[in-house]
């Protein structure tokens, strides 16, 4: 068949440079030609990825005015590439803030992160220690509702929930809307809260945390919301839980109180 673009196109406009960086569509193109042959095996073991050279396109390609080898080296060499340009370092700041700060992060934090990166070579670690102490990732109000996954990891850990209950954290991603490795596209899960916030996928949350709820037993839900949430928990949430028809219900009402969803 004909050469496909999707996987290039995908990994410079989503996952990398971003159009900001201005490539071309001969870039896209050149870049298709330097991945032939990359494939993964699913039949027989070992699975995962693997260089197919029978199917790779011999020959020197040009990517952004860059020369780069044939073969599997020529592409590793062109990811490394991508990996340390600068347009990819401020599309992950950008990423990493709007994931952890907000939808439209302050644009200081995104140079904050920006310069870490490329100051560090695409260091993440050193990233993840500057993004937490930027006071706008801990200024409330807290903005970013939790995707459902990290909704039911926060509702089992504030019920400290045996390890062998987080066996249904698989069931429970995909009753909430985000099915493990299964998202419809190829950028991964929307990360905008409403996004997440529809009518219906509140309800499923409140149903799922009320099923939880019930192994809480025993436990206070004014004493639970102040451990978990601190200074965040609001008055509200506290007179609503102390007039519940029962504990359970209590319980169901702090961990979908909008101070718990969010983050």
């Amino acid at each position: 068949g004909g050469l496909n673009e999707n996987l290039a196109r995908e990994i410079l406009e989503l996952h990398t440079l971003t159009p900001a960086a201005g490539y071309t569509q001969a870039d896209v193109t050149s870049f298709a030609r330097i991945l032939t042959g990359w494939s993964i095996a699913t039949i027989r073991p070992p699975y995962g990825f693997i260089f197919r050279a029978a199917s790779h396109e011999p020959g020197l390609k040009t990517l952004m005015g860059r020369e780069f080898p044939e073969g599997e080296q020529g592409g590793l060499a062109a990811l490394a590439w991508l990996a340390g340009h600068d347009a990819t370092h401020r599309n992950l700041a950008r990423k990493l803030a709007t994931h952890f700060i907000a939808d439209t992060p302050p644009p200081d934090a995104v140079n904050a992160l920006f310069a870490v990166l490329r100051d560090t070579r695409g260091d993440l670690g050193a990233v993840a220690q500057r993004l937490v102490t930027l006071e706008a990732a801990w200024k409330p109000p807290l903005s970013k509702l939790r995707l459902p996954i990290d909704y039911a990891i926060a509702v089992l850990r504030a019920l400290e929930a045996p390890a062998q209950v987080t066996e249904g954290l698989v069931n429970a991603s995909q009753f909430l809307g985000q099915p493990i490795w299964n998202a419809r596209a190829p950028n991964g899960w929307p990360d905008q809260t409403a996004d997440w916030a529809a009518p219906e996928a509140i309800l499923r949350r409140v149903e799922w945390a009320h099923g939880q709820a019930g192994r809480g037993a025993g436990r206070d839900a004014a004493a639970l919301a102040e451990a978990v949430m601190g200074p965040l928990v609001q008055p509200q949430t506290l007179r609503a839980a102390s007039r519940a028809g029962s504990a359970r219900e209590a319980l169901t009402l702090v961990l979908t109180s909008p101070e718990f969803q969010r983050r």
